[in-house]
């Protein structure tokens, strides 16, 4: 169906591309595997024609291109869902799925009944039961996926591209997920899956691509690899994340959550975390864990409870406060919440440093060499000087978010799914660099969406549903499986 070869890009001068084959074919789920940076969003956007390539061609159903634009690529039949969803959270699930081709009535009246049942259809033939007239805000992260497939396929998308579909999802919204994408393969839609998850790509893959620094390093049968060979072919190296030793946690809490109250999201939250431990909050996606953000950093002001610091209290709803009292919370979120996006890396870095030291001018040469240790100790690579931090990775983009924060002595930090969207390399740095943390003695409260990020850093687990706590375990104590078990309020597979 789809054929490439020979692409190169580059931007600026620095390569994304190098020569690179692919094949696509009709009922196969083709996994496309690298690093953060090693070219699979720009494959993807000559795919789509959001770029055009510099050289190599392009082949679908046997004619050649030198390169599509969007509207060209959507008539081929190639379409994507970005990791970040696009659907307007404002209209239902019926408009979203037939926007821009909304049938009418004489005299240009839009034929509502029309839609729904066009948007109805949609859906169940891809086996998906969602009420269209829902609100597409309503919708959990899993549903709004499925919706925009449901939309895609119907605009007529035969190559289907997925950019981290399960990403944040709880195992049960994940496996919905993956049992669409299996559908879709069954129905003969060649499907591009990228994912950071080596256990998944395995299950749901038939083909794996891998790409590394621009360049294609392997395209075989997933039957023929490996989850330790593909880590090897992604990062050119072996690597493993073992937690290390620590020093015992201090006798004296670093950050207590009392009686944390918001409507029927967050009921009664409890946690304290000694200075040096690290304790995580495990639930269900979108689950109290995922509101400890806006209420830990005062973007939100609780109905009831209190947070000290410290043992300091720390007053409720003001940003300010939180930050004067020692506490940092780093957002999941990271371009919208956590990242200025068109300023440069070592603006970002500093950012948050030269608030606390009210600096308000600075040049250009002492900007980079203040930021040029954090770079060093946080890892961060760009492929120019000082770009946009837009344009870097989204392990560095994390690595530079991390940096912004950790870097201003907190005494309490609340880290919001610090591994989302990284590779494998990128997300052992980052565990690395949370160790440390703890190993300063900092108190550090976890948000994570991941089981297995949660048995690698944590020393006490509290897991939560419904918005209320049904448990709190010592690391040590419970298995990867029990842990998922209780977090799904089911029992271990």
């Amino acid at each position: 169906m789809v054929r490439v070869r020979g692409v190169t890009k580059s931007f600026g001068g620095a390569a994304a591309l190098k020569g690179v084959d692919l094949d696509l074919y009709p009922g196969e789920i083709h996994a496309l595997m690298g690093m953060n940076g090693a070219g699979k969003s720009t494959l993807v956007q000559v795919l789509c024609g959001v770029h055009q390539p510099d050289g190599g061609t392009i082949e679908v159903d046997g004619h050649r291109h030198t390169g599509l634009n969007v509207r060209r690529a959507r008539g081929l039949g190639v379409s994507s869902v970005p990791q970040r969803r696009e659907l307007a959270m404002g209209l239902t699930v019926a408009e979203n799925i037939m926007l821009g081709d909304l049938p009418t009535r004489r005299f240009g009246a839009v034929d509502w009944k029309a839609v729904r049942a066009r948007a109805g259809a949609a859906l169940s033939g891809l086996g998906i039961d969602i009420d269209v007239q829902r609100v597409a805000g309503s919708l959990t992260v899993a549903e709004q996926t499925m919706v925009e497939v449901a939309r895609e396929v119907r605009r007529g998308g035969r190559v289907l591209i997925l950019d981290e579909p399960t990403a944040c999802l709880s195992a049960r919204d994940a496996g919905q997920v993956r049992a669409l994408v299996r559908r879709l393969r069954d129905e003969g839609v060649a499907v591009v899956y990228i994912s950071h998850y080596i256990d998944e790509v395995m299950s749901v893959a038939d083909r794996v691509t891998v790409l590394r620094d621009g360049g294609l390093v392997r395209s075989a049968p997933a039957a023929e690899t490996d989850p330790a060979a593909l880590v090897r072919d992604m990062v050119g190296r072996d690597v493993v994340s073992r937690r290390p030793e620590r020093p015992a946690p201090r006798d004296e809490p670093g950050l207590a959550v009392r009686g944390l109250s918001h409507g029927h999201a967050v009921r009664d939250f409890t946690v304290e975390v000694r200075k040096g431990e690290i304790v995580a909050v495990l639930g269900p996606a979108g689950d109290a864990q995922s509101r400890l953000f806006d209420l830990l950093s005062g973007r939100v002001r609780p109905d009831a409870g209190e947070v000290l610091v410290d043992g300091r209290p720390v007053p409720p709803g003001r940003v300010g406060a939180a930050l004067a009292g020692g506490l940092r919370c780093v957002t999941g979120d990271r371009r919208s919440l956590g990242l200025v996006q068109s300023m440069t890396v070592d603006e970002n870095l500093m950012l948050a440093g030269d608030r606390f030291a009210r600096r308000r001018l600075h040049r250009s040469a002492d900007l980079a060499r203040r930021a040029a240790p954090v770079r060093d100790a946080y890892g961060v690579v760009a492929l120019s000087g000082n770009p946009p931090v837009g344009s870097l990775s989204g392990g560095n983009q994390q690595k530079v978010l991390l940096g912004k924060w950790l870097e201003t002595e907190p005494v309490a930090c609340f880290l919001e799914d610090p591994t989302n969207g990284v590779d494998v390399a990128a997300m052992a740095d980052i565990h690395t660099l949370v160790d440390d943390l703890a190993a300063r003695g900092v108190a550090v409260l976890l948000a994570s969406s991941s089981a297995e990020e949660v048995m690698r850093l944590a020393d006490r687990v509290v897991v939560v549903s419904a918005g209320r706590t049904v448990g709190e375990h010592d690391i040590t104590a419970i298995t990867r499986d029990e842990l998922v078990a209780t977090a799904l309020g089911g029992q271990p597979q």
